[in-house]
């Protein structure tokens, strides 16, 4: 550039970024385009300098006059000088402007740096940066992922550990979607107002850190509470991920990346099983402290299953925030140069170091926003940050509310039946598959049950374990229950005369309209209520087991795993193809062909009669609806603008939850009962929301506003 010219004024900020400053002053008198001294813009036209701005982009002059290369001096391009000149005409202060009118030219700021956004973007190219960025928001949805599944492999463990309820198992099941369901909607809308790397900071954090601490925790009452802050964390990491990744995409590349990306929630599924199958049935491994504290093996899965949260969290450290984000809050130097890094990174890995990045001046929308800072002189500590945290929720509930402005009511309504159908069928019945085929092998176990009527026993010693039994008007006199397990007993109207029982766990073991006459119960877990309707006299009992037991190795655990883990990986094939075809033949027929499909594959549920005809269709359907699921997040994340994407992204994404909390509720309880109502409730709401999924509009070839 001619030395005459230096830009002496420094960026100011989102008002003054598009302003040249007074200080580029003509010297020579011969510069075309400028008059002498009056700093007026005469016409004429540009002379072309495109060889000098793109050496001036990387060079810079110190004290000594000597060059040197990398370093942004936040000089204009030529190219710019024109359309900056018109600006510097008088104009009347934003303050006394319509807000309309502020609207409307920022929303033509947006509309300008979206394609040249997507400029940008595709001259950084495709390379290092953004496959490193890829597995670093990778390991945060495979955590996503492992979230769904850590409670429903510990249930069975800890019901017992715990001595949980009906109620209470119900409730610790959907806990987590609650969470989910919260933290989706409110990070969601913070990471559009305080930056995507930020809150998905915090949001791995909550998680990691309630996640680790929920397995030492031994009252449930506590265990619930970390699981729901566990799950408000990292509920709002999915539409952060999604909103990041996708601001480091090109247009081309964008529905296909995202797709691969959704990969890492199938990984998590099986990383899950994998890690339950290896761990939970071991139940040697822990330790205990006394009585009161135990720390079994289901613990040791829940720790494990905290890894991919911390990997992620520590790898995110080193992640530069969004540039998109950064220009939509008005800071270009910033956005500058990670968009630098970004390209010099991938020229780096692709053997062309010498590529020169030739950006030097990226629009930045108008700030409107009327954020209210407090000087630290004013009011006390705890006043500031209350007027800052009301400030930034008004600011997240004006970007709700806007989700629902004309521009894009239809949209998000649509969005929200689509999000919503899915969620009920998919998240329904994937609890509705493992408790049909647990029935299944309830029906099978309760049909070799062993009845023994009117046995009389005296003077023996019973040693080992009883299993799925059934005594009926027996009688036992002098016998003695030493060091042995009950498991699935039934004693009915038996007599038990001067018996001894000793070191004994039971499970699912009764006694119904039994007599039990001067008989000792020491170190026994036979409580009061596994006596039921029985007359106990003069009963002796001594030092009671405390606590619910850990006494058996379930025989449908290793099946219970395996269920999981097929169903996790039949979603590769899903995965592969819509990724593959994403950008071909676009989301929407995605979507809606998907849903479709899905639908049929619930029709041939009615022939499932069967353990292994359940787990065939259970991985039929999985395979059929990860693509909509897919296309779904893509067309989410593209239907939306960089200041409301995350926003939109985490409500949708929280009615998702919600769905998944009812279709969890629904489908369970009629496990049992009927399969016809859950298969008609679910394919109908997959017809209907692929039918209503074709009216959305297609993305595939817009830029990201």
């Amino acid at each position: 550039m001619d030395d005459g010219y230096r830009n002496t004024n420094l960026y100011q900020g989102g008002r003054e970024a598009n302003q040249v400053s007074d200080d580029y002053r003509y010297q020579d008198g011969n510069y075309e385009g400028y008059a002498p001294n009056d700093g007026y813009y005469r016409g004429g036209d540009e002379p072309a300098h495109e060889e000098d701005a793109q050496s001036d982009v990387t060079e810079g002059h110190d004290e000594d006059d000597e060059v040197y290369e990398g370093e942004y001096q936040g000089i204009p391009h030529p190219d710019d000088i024109k359309e900056k000149q018109k600006k510097r005409a008088p104009a009347v202060a934003d303050e006394y402007r319509d807000r309309a009118d502020l609207m409307a030219e920022r929303m033509e700021d947006e509309e300008q740096l979206a394609h040249q956004y997507e400029n940008i973007i595709e001259e950084c190219g495709h390379g290092r940066f953004q496959w490193t960025l890829f597995f670093v928001l990778g390991l945060a949805l495979m955590a996503d992922g492992v979230e769904v599944f850590v409670v429903g492999f510990v249930l069975p463990s800890a019901e017992k550990d715990m001595c949980l309820s009906s109620s209470n198992k119900g409730m610790l099941g959907l806990i987590v979607y609650l969470g989910m369901m919260v933290g989706a909607v409110m990070l969601g809308g913070l990471a559009d107002k305080l930056g995507r790397k930020k809150c998905l900071i915090i949001s791995l954090a909550i998680n990691a850190a309630f996640a680790f601490l929920s397995s030492f925790v031994q009252g449930y009452g506590f265990f619930l509470f970390c699981r729901l802050i566990s799950g408000l964390g990292i509920g709002g990491s999915l539409p952060i991920v999604f909103a990041y990744f996708s601001e480091f995409l090109s247009r081309e590349k964008r529905g296909e990346h995202l797709s691969w990306l959704c990969m890492f929630w199938m990984i998590g599924g099986i990383f899950a099983s994998a890690m339950a199958w290896s761990i939970i049935p071991h139940y040697g491994w822990g330790f205990s402290m006394g009585t009161k504290y135990h720390f079994h093996s289901w613990r040791v899965f829940v720790l494990v299953c905290s890894l991919p949260c911390i990997a992620s969290l520590v790898a995110l450290k080193f992640m530069p925030e969004s540039p998109r984000f950064l220009l939509e809050i008005g800071k270009h130097d910033e956005a500058w140069m990670i968009l630098k890094q970004v390209h010099d990174t991938n020229m780096r890995a692709k053997g062309e170091p010498e590529r020169v990045f030739t950006v030097s001046y990226i629009k930045t929308p108008k700030q409107v926003d009327e954020f209210i800072e407090i000087q630290s002189s004013t009011g006390t500590w705890y006043q500031r940050w209350l007027v800052r945290i009301t400030t930034t929720f008004k600011q997240v509930w004006d970007n709700v509310l806007y989700c629902l402005t004309a521009q894009y009511r239809m949209n998000t309504l649509m969005l929200a039946v689509v999000w919503f159908t899915m969620a009920l069928s998919y998240y329904g019945l994937i609890v509705w598959f493992p408790d049909m085929i647990r029935y299944l092998q309830e029906e099978a176990y309760e049909s070799r049950v062993k009845i023994f009527d009117e046995e009389e026993v005296s003077h023996f010693t019973f040693n080992f374990t009883l299993e799925n039994q059934i005594h009926r008007n027996g009688e036992y006199r002098n016998d003695k229950f030493i060091g042995m397990k009950f498991k699935e007993v039934r004693f009915e109207d038996s007599l038990f005369e001067e018996c001894y029982f000793e070191d004994v766990t039971s499970s699912e073991t009764f006694f119904e309209n039994c007599t039990i006459i001067s008989t000792v119960f020491h170190n026994t877990d036979l409580y009061e209520h596994k006596f039921i309707n029985c007359r106990l006299i003069n009963n002796t009992f001594l030092k009671q087991k405390e606590g619910c037991q850990l006494d058996f190795e379930e025989d449908n655990d290793f099946l219970i795993y395996l269920v999981s883990f097929l169903g996790s990986l039949s979603v590769l094939p899903g995965n592969i193809i819509s990724a593959l075809l994403m950008d071909k033949i676009g989301r929407i027929k995605m979507i809606g062909g998907s849903m479709l499909i899905s639908a049929v594959c619930c029709f041939f549920l009615f022939f499932g009669n069967s353990e292994s005809a359940m787990i065939g269709w259970q991985c039929l359907f999985c395979g059929a609806s990860i693509a909509a699921w897919n296309a779904l997040d893509v067309i989410t994340v593209e239907l939306y603008p960089t200041d409301k994407r995350a926003t939109a992204f985490g409500i949708l994404n929280g009615l998702c939850k919600f769905g998944a909390i009812l279709g969890n509720s629904i489908f369970a309880s009629f496990v049992g009962i009927t399969k016809v109502v859950p298969i008609l409730l679910a394919s109908s709401a997959l017809v209907g929301g692929g039918l209503l999924a074709l009216r959305l509009p297609e993305t595939r070839e817009q830029v990201l506003m």
